[in-house]
């Protein structure tokens, strides 16, 4: 399944999840979720699955991905098509 990356704010908090709203920019297309989460685990950069954690507003189907950069967590979240 084709992804898009997506940039999100964060809205708060709603049903003990984060909710998160699209800000209308996009990034690359990938064919697959995957393809992004092996080149992270190659560079030896270790990621973690957040999806069950966060609501995306206005999105039926997303991945959300967590991982450490220096001393700060960097989320980065896909679209699924």
């Amino acid at each position: 399944m084709p992804a898009n990356e997506i940039k999100v704010t964060s809205a708060g908090v709603v049903a003990g999840k984060e909710l998160l709203i699209p800000t209308g920019e996009q990034g690359p297309t990938l064919p697959h979720v995957q393809d992004w989460v092996t080149s992270r685990l190659k560079a030896k950069s270790p990621v973690k699955d957040v999806s069950a954690a966060v609501l995306v507003k206005g999105i039926k189907q997303w991945a959300a991905y967590e991982e450490k950069a220096g001393g700060r967590k960097i989320r980065t979240v896909f679209k699924i098509t």
